[in-house]
């Protein structure tokens, strides 16, 4: 009998999922433990095995293609087994689905828009006029200026073909680029759409979230790298290698064991306050950026911090990274300094309560003994949750990464 495979939720944040790749092509064998396909998630490119035996019957989301999670991803069964009725019932229970308060309201709003921007055109004759009125103010349809600003055209190079020069969606689905003499004589427009990709729509909606539903604060600190500097240099000349932010995430985790109520996570009817240590590291990528996670990074050397963080940058740009290797983390680090960002303000990455933001090393004069002498500095901002983490907690914690980080060796030793 038939069998459905749907397309797996291979993340805790995955809602829809692209076949990259497929093993498997319509009317070959699959056995239980077969490569099947290679799903694209938000975060990785994982390989997805058949859990039944069959014949592959049937498709359903092809290379390149995107569902949902619990869409159908293939059909397996007998060969030559008619699966027309199998389908007709995964279609009908589709359509069934009640639409959102949202969709409903949308779609009545965009008919309605539609009704009248039709009777416009037939109760009234079509006019070449210019479609701004006397003011200035271009006559557009409330439609027709929401899909203006969908495809990124401007009004005012747009003839309008509705009453008085109005412009209507018709108008706005049939505009070229470059046609217009408004157009013209400011050279050609251009530009180029591509899709969303899963990362990215991921991104916006976990950092929205946090945004609008998290009281962010920010917390700003400088820190004196002189004494940073020199240890790294004499640990290098031993061939104990490390780099500025390995440093910054070895200080952060013994720092979160003295404030436990920064590396805490806000759970809406209760506050977590983890006891072990859990460090995200923010890596850029093609599509994103992606958060491994150092587990335990109290409990590490350097040089094993150092080791993790390379391998995970490497597997994070080929995404080869593995869901418990993203999963977990209980305070997160983002390092722009290393692109010559002096300090900047992060969001924060739930379920985290604070994110620290790292900001370049500069040359700087600083005062030491009562003279002004040259100096390396650095400025790091906290992000804070008010819900979980107040400004003197947050300060605290500050202080104790400062000290660890201006007198590297007392926390090393």
């Amino acid at each position: 009998m038939a069998e459905i495979v749907r397309m797996p939720k291979l993340s805790d944040t995955m809602t829809e999922g692209v076949v990259a790749d497929w093993h498997k092509k319509v009317g070959d064998e699959v056995e239980s433990g077969d490569l099947l396909a290679e799903i694209e998630t938000d975060k990785a490119t994982m390989e997805f095995e058949s859990f039944q035996d069959g014949v592959l019957l049937h498709i359903g989301v092809e290379k390149g293609g995107s569902a949902p999670v619990d869409s159908i991803l293939a059909i397996l069964g007998e060969k030559g087994e008619d699966i027309s009725t199998l389908l007709e019932e995964e279609k009908n229970k589709s359509s069934d689905e009640p639409k959102t308060d949202d969709s409903a309201v949308e779609e009545k709003v965009e008919v309605k828009a539609e009704a009248t921007e039709k009777k416009t055109e037939t109760t009234a004759p079509k006019s070449t006029q210019n479609n701004s009125s006397s003011n200035g103010r271009i006559i557009a349809s409330p439609l027709a200026k929401r899909l203006a600003e969908e495809k990124g055209i401007q009004l005012q190079n747009i003839q309008g073909s509705g009453d008085h020069g109005r412009i209507i969606k018709r108008d706005v689905e049939e505009f070229v680029p470059g046609t217009s003499s408004a157009a013209a004589s400011f050279g050609q427009e251009s530009f180029t759409e591509e899709p969303v990709s899963q990362m990215r729509k991921v991104i916006a909606k976990r950092l929205a979230e946090s945004k609008f539903t998290a009281p962010h604060f920010y917390l700003n600190i400088e820190v004196n790298m002189d004494e940073a500097f020199a240890t790294r240099q004499s640990l290098k000349a031993k061939n104990l290698n490390f780099s500025f932010n390995d440093l910054v995430i070895k200080a952060s985790a013994e720092a979160l064991l003295k404030n436990p109520a920064v590396n805490s996570a806000w759970l809406g009817d209760k506050i977590r306050r983890n006891e072990h240590v859990h460090i995200g590291v923010a890596v850029a990528v093609e599509d994103g950026l992606l958060v491994p996670v150092v587990r335990h990074a109290n409990t590490k050397k350097l040089s094993q911090i150092n080791t993790e963080v390379k391998d995970f940058a490497e597997k994070a740009k080929s995404k080869k990274l593995q869901p418990q290797e993203w999963e977990g983390n209980t305070f997160t680090i983002s390092n722009l300094g290393m692109f010559g960002i002096d300090d900047f303000t992060a969001i924060i990455n739930p379920p985290d309560s604070c994110i620290l933001a790292v900001g370049a090393i500069k040359d700087v004069p600083v005062v030491k003994n009562g003279s002004v002498v040259p100096g390396k500095v650095m400025r790091l901002t906290l992000s804070c949750d008010h819900r979980v983490v107040d400004g003197a907690t947050g300060a605290l914690f500050l202080q104790d990464l400062k000290a660890m980080l201006e007198n590297p060796l007392a926390m090393l030793i």
